[in-house]
């Protein structure tokens, strides 16, 4: 029985120290850090909250920044899973070179990119222009705002379902596409199950990254008060003001419905990994 104890303790080596050094930089770097945030929200007397919740500027705020960011996540899945598929599918020349550039904004700073996005699609460039004259300006508007977030989370989303796309096995879709098969029909009912759960990640992690974001997004919204302004934003200029407890009462909020979302998107991972259809099209079903 000792030996087998033994035997098992030695499967993973390091199993304690790892989890405890993991667990310690997860209380240093997240918990008290958070932990602190809430305490001092908590410290604030309700009818001060009471009046903050009333100010239409900061649900104006961080509605945006929410509902910008659950847009551009939508906008970087579909994206994403578009560029997933052509770098692993698709054989063409400048094919590395293709998915080395995916990863720029994950080095580019964001203040560059809000520059590059405001040079393209600003009122004094052709694109901007153009875009104006149809009645859709985008920079100094919502629309910029979006942009921003999306350009900053498609790496997310590509880096999520590449490597799951990568690790389905084709012969699942030539099978499919021996026994009469369409390419709808194989997309619906082979690919999608697989392919759910990373949809989801991706989704998740390009929201977490667009709602929070700051540096690329101040450069082309225009930060006018109740129509463009972020919830970052928002804290930063509270913080400017000396105003502690507003900026608190922002950062609270955004952090709740943010929790909130990223909450319920776990729960709709929980299924697991979705298996392709054994039912092809013309198979007798018992």
């Amino acid at each position: 029985m000792s030996l087998f104890a033994t035997a098992r303790r030695s499967a993973l080596p390091g199993f304690v120290g790892t989890l405890t050094l993991t667990s310690l930089w997860l209380l240093l770097l997240v918990v008290v850090p958070l932990g602190a945030l809430l305490m001092r929200a908590a410290s604030t007397p309700l009818a001060q909250w009471q009046s903050l919740l009333g100010d239409s500027r900061i649900w104006s705020a961080v509605g945006l920044s929410v509902g910008a960011a659950l847009l551009a996540a939508a906008i970087d899945t579909l994206a994403g899973l578009l560029v997933a598929w052509t770098l692993v599918r698709v054989p063409f020349v400048g094919k590395s070179l293709v998915d080395a550039l995916v990863d720029l904004p994950f080095a580019l700073p964001t203040a560059v990119a809000g520059i590059a996005l405001t040079a393209l699609v600003g009122p004094d460039t052709a694109l901007g222009r153009f875009l104006q004259e149809l009645g859709y300006p985008v920079a100094f508007a919502r629309p910029g705002v979006v942009l921003a977030m999306a350009f900053v989370g498609l790496p997310f989303a590509v880096r999520a379902i590449q490597p799951v796309l990568a690790g389905l096995d084709p012969e699942l879709e030539e099978a499919a596409a021996c026994l009469g098969a369409t390419r709808s029909w194989m997309a619906r009912h082979v690919l999608l199950p697989a392919l759910v759960p990373a949809l989801w990640s991706a989704f998740a992690m390009s929201f977490a990254r667009a709602v929070g974001e700051y540096g690329s997004v101040v450069f082309i919204a225009g930060n006018l008060p109740g129509k463009t302004e972020i919830a970052p934003l928002l804290i930063l200029t509270r913080l400017e003001e000396y105003d502690y407890t507003g900026a608190t009462a922002v950062a609270s909020l955004l952090l709740a419905i943010a929790a909130v979302v990223l909450g319920l998107l776990s729960l709709a991972q929980l299924r697991g990994p979705g298996e392709p259809e054994a039912a092809w099209p013309g198979r007798r079903q018992p």
